[in-house]
């Protein structure tokens, strides 16, 4: 199933929720797996983006779903990534040219 990174910044009002109840992370990732997202890893972050998610979707459009639906809450803005295994993408690439 294909992996993707998803990174996002809170805006004020998520802090505010966030800070009130941090529990509500857990309520978020019951939502995304709702929407047939699986959560594989969550990390909170220090710079730019303030947390980093590592999820398992069937296909771009369900991801696509889910990253406007948080971002349509408006705590939120997110950037999502397609990941790829690097043993997918060295297959997916045939195995190169053979040329250094």
């Amino acid at each position: 199933m294909p992996k993707y990174v998803m990174l996002s910044t809170l805006g004020p009002d998520g802090h505010a929720r966030l800070r009130e109840n941090p529990e509500r992370l857990r309520e978020v990732n019951a939502d995304v797996e709702s929407m047939g997202v699986k959560v594989l890893e969550q990390f909170a972050l220090l710079g730019p983006y303030d947390f980093l998610n590592i999820l398992e979707a069937p296909d771009d459009g369900t991801m696509a779903r889910v990253a406007s639906t948080l971002a349509s809450r408006g705590t939120l803005k997110t950037l999502t990534l397609t990941a790829i295994e690097v043993e997918d993408f060295i297959e997916i690439m045939g195995g190169g040219t053979g040329e250094g």
